[in-house]
């Protein structure tokens, strides 16, 4: 698949997760499994999984999938699942924790 820009990212997550767009502004999208962040651009995906860290409950971030490494690297400590844009798993959501 073609390395796809944000729009088409967001286009892609409707199409093969379901996803529609977060009316509370917190995430990119939501979908049944969750919050989705869009991390279409490698200069974006710090700040992605920065604000993916910040959420509550199931949180994902769907990637070009050349761009895993970097991903996988970023999303320790996120607790953030990662998706393809294809909406194939490459790294499961971790089981959200109440905070004490």
């Amino acid at each position: 698949m073609a390395r796809l820009n944000h729009d088409q990212m967001m286009a892609q997550a409707a199409e093969t997760v379901g996803a529609s767009a977060d009316e509370s502004g917190k995430a990119d999208m939501v979908f049944d499994k969750g919050q989705l962040l869009l991390a279409a651009e490698l200069n974006d995906m710090k700040k992605v999984f920065k604000r993916a860290k910040k959420l509550e409950g199931y949180k994902w971030v769907m990637i070009n999938g050349a761009d895993l490494v970097l991903a996988n690297t970023l999303s320790i400590g996120t607790k953030a699942g990662i998706l393809d844009a294809d909406g194939k798993v490459l790294k499961n959501a971790d089981i959200p924790r109440k905070k004490v």
